[in-house]
């Protein structure tokens, strides 16, 4: 689906052109023109590699989708593949954004994403000085978004890290903990994912030979490249903390179960001492004194009580009871 189609010259917008003028204004060296498409099907991006000259490999990759973050070189132009995090009913989903950037032309191919990218057009548009840069600077504005939105992404999961280690010295369910402390180590492979891949290839567009496209727009690109750096960071910070917060969680486990254990055997203990005493004056031995001593069923209830006293005092003492 064709979301918006305009033509740019010295850094403004000329208009809103149809697909089939495109070729009659970037014949032009000073125009370049700006496609958004959301879930072409493949008569679009036939036509639109028709009209650009697309190479048929990068075509061929926006075409299927599911590609992994990357920035691959053909010709004069460039194909990017960035992934769109986001956050929906609490559920971390996936989308791409395929950016096909030449010299006079920038095709953007969106998929499973809903959050569109208007306010990206809107800020090149109030930035004319730097629009005339042309479609690196275009491609530097789609990244700084796409990358800019990971923080966000990065905060929330801090927070869910916070409130999970709260229930977790709170005494919440020990398997819902361990499950929901996974399910975050999950999304944060996610964004792993989409971060990791794009370091080493923004990498390459601000230092050495850079692309023609970016010629010009060394500086921003750079800027990209300290946000993923940050984010990949942050990244790592809080797998390492869900990975100790795993390990204390099985260690709070373990102690319950210590716990659980002492009263346990003081429990064993204090039944132990009334059951030998009593299985001891039980066998039928036919020779047993006390028996037929007057005091004998007093005195046996007596050391019952008091050892089962004495053991009960120091087990509490001993914070076992």
């Amino acid at each position: 689906m064709l979301v918006s189609c305009y033509a740019y010259q010295d850094g403004k917008r000329i208009s809103e052109i149809k697909p089939d003028d495109i070729s009659n204004y970037i014949s032009h060296p000073e125009c370049f023109v700006w496609v958004a498409l959301k879930e072409p099907g493949p008569g679009e991006l036939a036509a639109m590699q028709h009209e650009f000259g697309l190479h048929e490999l990068a075509v061929e990759d926006a075409r299927r989708g599911h590609q992994r973050p990357k920035i691959e070189e053909y010709g004069d132009s460039l194909f990017t593949v960035l992934h769109i995090v986001e956050i929906v009913n609490g559920e971390m989903t996936v989308g791409e954004l395929d950016i096909f950037a030449g010299p006079n032309y920038v095709l953007t191919v969106r998929s499973h994403a809903e959050k569109g990218f208007v306010d990206v057009r809107a800020r090149c548009e109030r930035e004319p000085q730097l629009l005339r840069l042309g479609s690196g600077f275009v491609l530097y504005a789609l990244m700084d978004a796409v990358v800019d939105r990971y923080f966000p992404l990065i905060d929330a999961l801090e927070t869910e890290l916070e409130q999970l280690e709260e229930r977790m010295f709170g005494g919440g369910s020990t398997r819902v903990n361990i499950e929901a402390m996974y399910a975050l180590k999950q999304k944060l492979m996610v964004l792993k994912h989409a971060v990791g891949p794009l370091l080493e290839g923004v990498g390459k567009l601000y230092g050495g030979r850079v692309p023609n496209v970016c010629a010009g727009s060394q500086e921003y690109y750079r800027d990209v490249y300290d946000h993923l750096t940050r984010i990949n960071q942050s990244i790592d910070a809080l797998r390492d903390m869900v990975t100790t917060a795993l390990s204390v969680n099985l260690s709070l486990i373990t102690l319950q179960e210590n716990e659980t254990t002492k009263r346990l055997a003081s429990c064993a203990a204090l039944v132990a001492v009334p059951t030998l005493v009593a299985g001891i004056y039980g066998m039928n031995f036919e020779h047993m004194p006390e028996l037929k001593w007057e005091f004998g069923y007093p005195l046996a209830i007596g050391i019952m009580f008091a050892v089962d006293s004495y053991l009960f005092y120091r087990f509490r003492k001993s914070g076992w009871l």
